[in-house]
């Protein structure tokens, strides 16, 4: 069942720009893993993170450098979530986490769907 969507739309140069001028923010927004991509992907990012907050309804007992934004060997984007966030969003019953992101024309954007209970029985239609 879902119990919450979330979506973020970022201007990447702005973005940028505050990175530049407050260079401390990529440690407080990005895990490691992050912190080395360029400036569009790390706009689509954090506008995956403020997806996710809104998705879960507020950010009591959510951390940005907790939320890592990774890829499947896909590319699928994925949340890798430690820490307190971790806790947080299985104690909310959070069962699925979906992610999408795509960036262009200086624009990030990201939309999230929080799941919640077992996920549905597959069937198989061989």
């Amino acid at each position: 069942m879902i119990v919450g969507i979330g979506v973020d739309l970022v201007d990447v140069p702005r973005f940028e720009a505050h990175l530049a001028r407050t260079p401390r923010l990529l440690a407080r927004l990005f895990a490691p893993a992050e912190r080395v991509l360029k400036p569009r992907s790390l706009a689509a990012r954090y506008a995956a993170k403020e997806a996710l907050i809104k998705a879960l309804g507020g950010s009591e007992g959510v951390h940005w450098t907790d939320i890592e934004v990774a890829s499947e060997p896909s590319g699928r984007p994925v949340f890798a979530l430690r820490g307190e966030t971790a806790v947080t969003v299985a104690a909310r019953g959070i069962t699925a986490l979906h992610l999408s992101m795509s960036h262009d024309a200086g624009l990030a954007t990201a939309y999230v769907i929080a799941e919640a209970g077992a996920p549905p029985a597959r069937e198989d239609t061989a």
